[in-house]
């Protein structure tokens, strides 16, 4: 009778049951009949309807938090260039406002003010408050205290500018620590936060593909209304689909996942390039403190009519220029003058399936994400927009199984 905790779930936290696989929900519900002192399910959904605190206890046996710090560095840089670019245009005296949500144990909280505090914002130009469900994992956050597991990747440069060994572990300096405000709330409540002012930057990744489709929906109205009009969101790669289905427009980072509104007229919805076809970005180092504020960093460059095509990267460029500038029939006969020219490619059909994707084309994007992982089949970008448009179309456990193969391959990749 495990469907009642999965129905109880979803109708608390909007957990579709099938994201995280029933034996986790299984292994959470015995876990909590164990603490409670509970002989049977039965007694136990007795006990648990009776409780809201158990309740959200369940839901913090069920939600493990997966973060560390600077996650995604590419968003970090990104944020760091927007924020610069948005000063300006602020009221005299109104600090930038971003939200973390679910923030967990404070690593992506923390992260933002460390890439803003290393890329020359003075400490009273932003703030940054912190949502999540569960009070347990608040309390860990607030604490400061994180172990090795928190601290992945080769770049840990900033862990000796703002932390201080503690026992096995390190403990986050006051500098970082005093700019977070947390907040216990559910992304469900249509009035989370509705007494604050409207957020310049929303980070919220890696949970809507754990929603059904009309939770999605619902949620993403919510996050919304938490931003800013002229402001952007940043999102898990394989919710990136999503937005773009939802009115939303990719901004030129590659690999940043960050959207904002589309403007009102728009025609075409840029796309995000592949690792592999990215166009370069200004080089910024957002880990390593200047000396003062910097200037207003560039955006990615978009390269000129002319530009030689003749070599395979030069080629692979250039579509990821054309795709991320909203040239998508430019794009498109690209990626087909490529496949002429030198034969199939992976992230040329990559590209193919997200033009598609954008276009509405479903069934022509999901062939050419597929003839992608026929080529190289731990193609991220590839397996996360496949992923995210199977669930789209109701296929969640096949959406599950390639989120598990992305997340796989990350962790293999050390990152």
């Amino acid at each position: 009778m495990i469907e009642r905790f999965e129905t109880l779930l979803k109708n608390r936290i909007g957990l579709e049951a099938e994201s995280v696989g029933r034996i986790v929900i299984e292994r959470a519900v015995r876990q909590r009949m164990h603490a409670s002192g509970c002989a049977s399910e039965d007694s136990y959904w007795t006990a648990l309807n009776a409780s809201p605190v158990e309740q959200q206890a369940l839901v913090e046996a069920v939600v493990v938090p997966e973060t560390w710090f600077f996650r995604y560095p590419e968003s970090f840089a990104a944020l760091a260039r927007l924020a610069f670019e948005r000063l300006p245009a602020l009221a005299p005296g109104r600090p930038l406002r971003i939200l973390s949500l679910p923030c967990s144990t404070g690593e992506e909280p923390f992260s933002i003010v460390m890439a803003l505090l290393d890329a020359g914002l003075a400490p009273g130009l932003f703030q940054v408050d912190a949502v999540d469900i569960s009070e347990r994992v608040l309390e860990r956050a607030r604490q400061g205290l994180y172990g090795r597991n928190s601290f992945r990747g080769d770049v840990l440069d900033f862990r000796e500018r703002y932390f201080i060994p503690a026992g096995e572990g390190y403990a986050l300096a006051q500098q970082v620590a005093g700019k977070v405000r947390f907040w216990r709330g559910n992304l469900l409540d249509p009035g989370l936060l509705a007494g604050e002012p409207a957020y310049d930057f929303v980070f919220c990744r890696n949970l809507l593909i754990y929603f059904d489709r009309p939770t999605q929906v619902a949620v993403l109205e919510v996050l919304k209304r938490l931003m800013q009009r002229d402001g952007a969101m940043f999102i898990g790669p394989a919710e990136a689909s999503l937005l773009s289905q939802q009115g939303m427009q990719a901004l030129g980072y590659p690999q940043a996942f960050v959207f904002r509104h589309a403007p009102p007229k728009a025609a075409a919805k840029p796309v995000r390039a592949p690792a592999r076809a990215a166009v370069p970005l200004p080089p910024v180092a957002p880990l390593r403190s200047p000396a003062k504020p910097r200037p207003p960093l560039p955006k990615p460059q978009t390269p000129q009519p002319g530009v030689d095509t003749s070599g395979r990267d030069a080629a692979l460029a250039t579509i990821a220029s054309l795709a991320n500038s909203g040239r998508s029939e430019e794009a498109r006969s690209a990626c087909e003058a490529f496949l002429a020219a030198h034969g199939p490619s992976a992230d040329v059909f990559y590209w193919l399936g997200l033009l598609s994707d954008v276009a509405g084309r479903l069934d022509d994007a999901q062939d050419y994400y597929r003839k992608a992982l026929y080529l190289a089949p731990q193609h991220a970008e590839a397996l996360a927009h496949l992923a995210a448009l199977l669930a789209a179309r109701g296929d969640r456990a096949g959406a599950q199984r390639l989120q598990q193969r992305a997340i796989r391959g990350v962790n293999n990749d050390g990152r």
